[in-house]
């Protein structure tokens, strides 16, 4: 796969190093040369000083036949001008951008661009981190309208399988943490002690799911 990655602070070359030992043709778009050496010589891409929604620079990196497009840079407003170029202007499929502002990523992500917002994304997984279960949820499609999210059952749910869960929530396991190891359930599958399930669900639906879950189980 040939992968532009637009910025090379710490993400980006970390990025760009990850992607190059997997084997992929990776190149790499920073207006500073200097941030360059943050890739060492283990790096087996290229680079392109340049300002990255450039249209130049992206055909410099060779965007034309490029597979994917991600724009990690320091900037919102650079990484979501670039990431719209490679999407609208050179047909990329896979983009992704690096929000801070998670409002603005959620306009994006209705855009069809995927984004990373950065402090939401960071301070969820803390909170996991100290004992607390996710608040938001841990991924969403595009549009908005489904999303997957870590829901805390009641005790009385324990015994309870797939199906009638779905049943009863409207939401489905898309898996179960159990044990150290992820469990893709069946429909008999049923919930155990400790069970962390990840659900997936519209997210018109999720708060009554998750309500639904927490609360005890009715038949």
């Amino acid at each position: 796969m040939r992968v532009i990655i637009m910025g090379c602070g710490r993400v980006g070359s970390s990025l760009a190093l990850a992607m190059s030992d997997r084997g992929h043709d990776v190149v790499v778009i920073d207006r500073n040369p200097d941030a360059f050496r943050r890739l060492g010589e283990r790096f087996t891409g290229r680079t392109v000083t340049g300002v990255g929604f450039d249209q130049d620079v992206l055909t410099e990196a060779g965007i034309d036949s490029c597979d994917s497009f991600a724009a990690v840079s320091s900037g919102d407003n650079s990484n979501i001008i670039s990431a719209r170029v490679a999407r609208e202007t050179f047909g990329v499929e896979r983009v992704v951008a690096r929000i801070y502002d998670a409002k603005r990523a959620a306009v994006f992500e209705r855009l069809g661009i995927p984004t990373v917002a950065t402090v939401p994304w960071a301070t969820e997984r803390f909170v996991a981190a100290l004992g607390e279960t996710f608040t938001t949820p841990v991924w969403h499609d595009p549009s908005g309208s489904l999303v997957m999210a870590v829901t805390e059952v009641h005790e009385s749910w324990i015994g309870v399988d797939a199906q009638r869960f779905q049943e009863h929530t409207g939401a489905r396991i898309a898996f179960i943490h159990r044990l150290g190891r992820p469990i893709l359930p069946e429909q008999r599958t049923v919930i155990q002690q400790d069970d962390e399930l990840y659900v997936a669900a519209l997210s018109a639906n999720v708060d009554h799911a998750r309500a639904v879950a927490a609360a005890e189980f009715q038949e």
